[in-house]
């Protein structure tokens, strides 16, 4: 009998999350804590991991040093650790910025953090895998947890009808996925990535339809995941049903966890045929882009905005893929850079609108500037980082994509993606135009808890210091990939 090899080590991070959620579902049902106790938990569990993922990263030496334990399922290298680094900075956040919610839920707090910590778990697998089966694994883990999350206020139609659409049509979108994967399966004898590059390099596939059409099955499935267009359709209902404290974690987890399925799976598995799929995430990219700043900015309700938005910048990011694995440090650096302002957007609109709300219309803004001048100028710092203004992350993260993409033959792709990038500014200029040129009215001044405001001086100063000082971040990405 033949035991995989087990290394604990490279899953330790994992584990220290799975065991914040056992802990506190277990606290709660014995003692029945205030939420600030289970938040307690929240944050020793995320800086458990954290440290734990520190030490991953000084034990690999370099960025070629990977091992793969648990019968290949898990690669152990520093691409799987910078990913973490991520997805527990936007699981921090989320929970800060979203805390008002937390302690509006009671009891039921203990669920939903629980969940946030299961669903970072299963998004942190599908960056560390290097087998389709232990993507999909993590795919279900994070998707079924996000699917909860977006119902669990049960307190208006809406959530329910956002947790039912995004149930129904993300069910759907797995089964796609996962029949991607049977094919790629039955074109090359294998479901390891390794192995399946291993093949292509061995073997001249001279019918490769079944091959195509299960890249084109796993690229539209992991599509849905990051709101790429034309599989878009959900996110807008879903991102305005949701109950606003909890949507900014939603939207970056799902999109960190399907850019690092799909660049694990093109990048490793299948690098062969990149002239093949590139081409169809070229037309996915510029479809995106084009469709999520146009309906982007006929929006009334900010919450759609932002969610048409990540459409758009899902498009953007998908400019990067095309280039291939030498474009992966910038991908990263978009991905970090975008999804804390896309956290700290959704946390400046769930304390603007409450943490509990279904719709979040652009008159609730309306003179932010003399009613929390504060949030103001968060959100204008925010809101300029997502349309890549120069001196802010947002402005790094684009051109380094972009360039990556016009060096690998794409300039078509490059222009649209400047021409949506002009088109995008004038969504977010919309919003800041709104609250600092219009009348407050009667409106309350919003409030947010001392956990948002600590989160949002974090993101603003981050948005502004990765674009005056990019360096740190981009030479943490690059030492992760050999390229």
């Amino acid at each position: 009998m033949i035991f995989p090899d087990v290394s604990w080590a490279a899953i330790a991070p994992e584990i220290a999350l799975v065991a914040g959620a056992v802990a506190i579902l277990l606290v709660d049902v014995q003692w029945k804590p205030e939420p600030r106790v289970l938040g307690g938990i929240v944050a020793l569990s995320v800086v458990a991991a954290a440290v734990l993922s520190v030490g991953q990263w000084f034990r690999l030496d370099t960025p070629s040093d990977i091992t793969i334990p648990f019968g290949g399922m898990i690669a152990f290298d520093r691409v799987s650790v910078l990913a973490r680094f991520v997805l527990l900075a936007v699981t921090a956040m989320g929970v800060a910025g979203g805390w008002r919610l937390f302690e509006r839920l009671g009891r039921r707090a203990a669920e939903a953090l629980a969940l946030v910590l299961l669903a970072t778990v299963g998004f942190s697998f599908m960056a560390s895998s290097i087998h389709l089966v232990m993507i999909f694994l993590g795919l279900e883990v994070g998707s079924i947890s996000l699917y909860v999350l977006a119902g669990i206020t049960r307190e208006r139609p809406d959530s329910d009808e956002a947790a039912m659409k995004y149930f129904l049509l993300g069910s759907f979108a797995s089964a796609v996925f996962i029949y991607g994967v049977a094919l790629l399966f039955a074109g090359t004898g294998r479901l390891a990535l390794l192995g399946q590059r291993a093949f292509l390099d061995a073997n001249i596939v001279t019918r490769p339809a079944v091959l195509l059409i299960g890249m084109a099955l796993v690229i539209v499935g992991l599509g849905f995941k990051v709101s790429a267009a034309p599989f878009h359709t959900w996110a807008p209902d879903v991102y305005q049903g949701a109950p606003a404290g909890v949507v900014g974690f939603m939207a970056a987890g799902a999109k960190i966890g399907g850019f690092a399925a799909l660049t694990r799976i093109l990048f490793t598995g299948f690098p062969l045929m990149a002239d093949e799929w590139a081409s169809v995430v070229a037309i996915i990219s510029a479809l995106s882009m084009g469709i999520g700043v146009v309906l982007a900015l006929v929006q009334d309700d900010v919450r759609r905005m932002l969610a048409y938005s990540g459409v758009a910048h899902a498009g953007f990011i998908l400019t990067g893929v095309v280039a291939g694995a030498a474009a992966e440090p910038g991908i990263w650096f978009y991905l970090a850079a975008y999804t804390i302002q896309l956290v700290a957007g959704f946390a400046i609109v769930a304390a603007v609108t409450g943490s509990a709300a279904g719709r979040s219309g652009l008159d609730a803004f309306a003179g932010l500037a003399v009613r929390s001048p504060f949030l103001a100028a968060a959100f204008t710092v925010t809101l300029l980082g997502m349309a890549g203004i120069p001196l802010t992350s947002g402005f790094v993260a684009k051109f380094g994509v972009f360039v990556s993409a016009w060096q690998a033959g794409f300039s078509w792709l490059v222009i649209v993606a400047v021409l949506a990038s002009v088109v995008a500014f004038g969504v977010y200029l919309r919003v800041i135009v709104v609250m600092y040129m219009r009348e407050p009215g009667e409106a309350a001044s919003p409030t947010p808890s001392t956990a948002a405001r600590w989160m949002l001086v974090a993101a603003t100063v981050s948005t502004i210091l990765f674009g005056v000082l990019p360096q740190p971040l981009l030479d943490l990405a690059r030492n992760a990939f050999s390229v």
